[in-house]
């Protein structure tokens, strides 16, 4: 009797019995990876009876400070390797890895009222220009790109992230924006894409890492797996995403 007792008392003990216990992984990854890692969030949910996946979508250059100033989270997902050396530079994060890559287009409102059709009709006094701010990744790409094409631009407005910058295309508050082909791709049929060649000379590397305060470190590690795996690989292709 007292055995058997005992025996109920260490399965009801979170984490015991071989249902493990419930916890939370927290993810705090750049805006332009919101489609694929929701995708990703639910496969690893499935995978792991008991356990949720909690994303912080945002800009990396914020989460990262957000990161430094002690938020609590478990696995960082940046748009740049200078964003995530905040991170490791300050010892919270395992040794990155770069699990893909982006590039540029233009982004123009369907229908393309402003005609646009490359980089330099941008500088057109008459059109309305939207850009992400140059401390953040999609910023600093967009200024690299501009500066390869010897082109300056006199944004009307500077986001704090992407999905930000796109917005302002979608409500048709500018004629164009320079955003990542991967979130021209998620807007579907509400922008139009614009490729130019400059964009291959502003390539963004994508690295992930568990955070070394991880609460949920063990899980942390398998979601960053996840991301590195020929699922999360997939999952990203079809969004746009190059293999790095």
């Amino acid at each position: 009797m007292i055995r058997r007792l005992l025996l109920a008392l260490v399965l009801a003990l979170p984490g015991c019995g071989s249902g493990g216990g419930a916890q939370e992984v927290t993810v705090l990854a750049a805006a332009s990876l919101t489609g694929t890692f929701t995708e990703l969030g639910k496969a690893f949910e499935a995978a792991h009876p008991g356990t949720s996946v909690r994303f912080s979508f945002g800009s990396s250059a914020t989460l990262a400070q957000q990161i430094v100033q002690g938020a609590p989270a478990d696995v960082f997902a940046a748009a740049s390797p200078a964003t995530m050396k905040t991170v490791t530079d300050a010892s919270l994060a395992d040794a990155p890895a770069v699990f893909a890559r982006n590039k540029l287009q233009i982004a123009v409102p369907a229908g393309n009222p402003a005609h646009v059709a490359d980089l330099k009709d941008l500088t057109r006094p008459e059109v309305k220009v939207a850009l992400c701010a140059e401390q953040v990744p999609c910023g600093a790409a967009a200024a690299q790109a501009l500066h390869a094409a010897g082109l300056t631009v006199k944004p009307v407005t500077l986001e704090q992230d992407v999905k930000a910058t796109l917005t302002k295309v979608e409500l048709g508050e500018v004629d164009a924006a320079l955003v990542y082909r991967t979130d021209v791709i998620a807007a579907g049929g509400r922008v139009q894409g614009i490729a130019f060649p400059q964009a291959d000379q502003a390539v963004n590397d994508y690295p992930i890492a568990a955070l070394t305060k991880a609460p949920a470190g063990e899980a942390a590690r398998q979601f960053v797996d996840l991301v590195l795996s020929q699922q999360g690989r997939d999952a990203l292709a079809r969004a746009g995403f190059e293999a790095p």
